[in-house]
Formats: C-alpha cells, structure tokens, sequence
C-alpha cells in the first residue's frame, strides 16, 4: 500500500521492539472499548510518552493516541519542540496528527497498519511528502502490520458481532 515517500519496511530490531510495545498498548484500548491505536514517543531508546486512542472515553474527536502522546512528550520535556524523537503508532497517522506530528518537530513516525481510508502519510494522501512544508518528518510504515491489521479487524468484527451486524461485511 504504500506510496512515494514513505520508507521500505525494515527489520530494525528497535522499530520492531517498540511496535510491539505499541500494540500491547493497543489492546489496553481494545479492551477499554476504544479503536485500539497505540503511540509511543521514543528518545534514545527510551519511552518519553505513550498513550492510546481516548476518543470515546473523552468523547473528544482529536483524543487520537498521536494527539495525546504529544502533548504528554511535550509537557514532560516542557517545550512543544520534540526534535530528534521518534513517534511509533499502530495505525497510519491521519491528517490532524500527521499536522501535529510535523508541527511538534518529530523526528520519525513508524507505524504499523496503513490506512486506506484517513492515512494521511502515504495511503490517501502523503502529507509528509509535501515538499513546501517547514519540517520534514521521516516516514516508515508497515512495521508490524500484519499485528496492528489483526487487531484492529478482530475490534472491529466483534463489534459487528456484538451488534447484531453481519460479520461479513
């Protein structure tokens, strides 16, 4: 799925330690009853901020994990300028968070699962792309895919299930 712009998937055993962080943290949001997406903001190989997706328990439609994950980096170090850190997510960042994302600074963004319908770093659009931007932002995507995929079609399915919805659609 991926397009121009965003990096080959690679086999960094660090990228791969903290996604499996990440997706551990998404299913505390599954289980919470929240789309199980999970951020981690890493400096040097340490978690600086995590959170997971809150926007049912907030009923607040920009408590997306990235979001919230940010603005814990931020206020922890005390300064919205989160240069030389890594954003790791479960799912393909969208636009509000792609712009957040580029607006704090960040480093790098890997995720996980890509996102056909709002991934705004390669599958619908490809915001970090966009060469008149004042920061540019390294993308790799597709790091744990097929784990954030699962998780996210196994929540999906059982909600379909729970509400009496046709688990084939």
């Amino acid at each position: 799925m991926p397009s121009a712009g965003a990096e080959a998937v690679m086999n960094d055993p660090t990228d791969q330690r903290f996604m499996r962080e990440a997706l551990a943290l998404a299913g505390r949001a599954a289980a919470a009853g929240e789309v199980p997406v999970a951020a981690l903001i890493v400096e040097r190989d340490e978690i600086v901020a995590q959170a997971y997706n809150r926007r049912e328990m907030w009923q607040d439609p920009t408590a997306h994990a990235e979001m919230i994950a940010i603005r814990k980096a931020a206020a922890r170090r005390g300064t919205w300028r989160l240069t030389g850190l890594t954003l790791y997510v479960t799912l393909e960042p969208c636009t509000m968070c792609i712009g957040a994302i580029i607006h704090s600074r960040l480093l790098r963004i890997v995720f996980g699962a890509w996102d056909p319908k709002a991934g705004a770093c390669g599958s619908l659009l490809n915001v970090p792309s966009t060469p008149r931007l004042n920061h540019f932002v390294q993308v790799t995507g597709g790091v744990g895919e097929k784990e954030s995929q699962a998780l996210l079609q196994s929540f999906f399915r059982t909600l379909r299930t729970e509400a009496g919805v046709d688990a084939q659609l």
